[in-house]
């Protein structure tokens, strides 16, 4: 069972599906960051000092009723609130990736794209009598002299 395990566990399609899951995993936490720390930033600038990550609407508030600054100060009090600023992140990581992965599959596509194959119209026929190869407009056999 384990010698079993063991060929199946090293088949190529499984390591290579391990590998792309690690990588793939990995890109995730690039893009995030892309997200989060280069691209939000500047977007968040231009539309007046906008922090996506803390753009959120309380759907009910705490026990005492009091005004959040930030979301963090609303999840602490223990207020229930809807997120949508984290959501813009996160439809803007998936983009990107969606991107890039896009680029990925042409990029592959081009790798793959097999040459046309040139159609050879044949120039010689086989001689009915003794089988060998003569151009097609032969009238007699040079190898077996007879008439065609």
């Amino acid at each position: 069972m384990i010698k079993e395990f063991k060929e199946f566990a090293m088949r190529g399609n499984v390591v290579d599906m391990a590998v792309g899951i690690i990588i793939g995993s990995s890109f995730g936490g690039i893009v995030k960051s892309l997200v989060d720390d280069v691209i939000m930033p500047p977007i968040g600038l231009i539309l007046g000092n906008v922090d996506f990550s803390n753009l959120y609407f309380v759907l009910k508030s705490s026990a005492d009723g009091a005004v959040y600054s930030s979301l963090a100060e609303a999840k602490k009090a223990g207020a229930v609130t809807v997120n949508y600023g984290m959501f813009l992140n996160t439809i803007i990581g998936f983009l990107i990736v969606a991107f890039a992965v896009f680029l990925l599959i042409q990029g592959l596509s081009k790798l793959k794209k097999v040459e046309p194959v040139a159609i050879v119209t044949p120039n010689t026929k086989d001689c009915p009598h003794c089988a060998t190869a003569i151009p097609l407009k032969a009238n007699r056999c040079p190898h077996c002299t007879s008439t065609l």
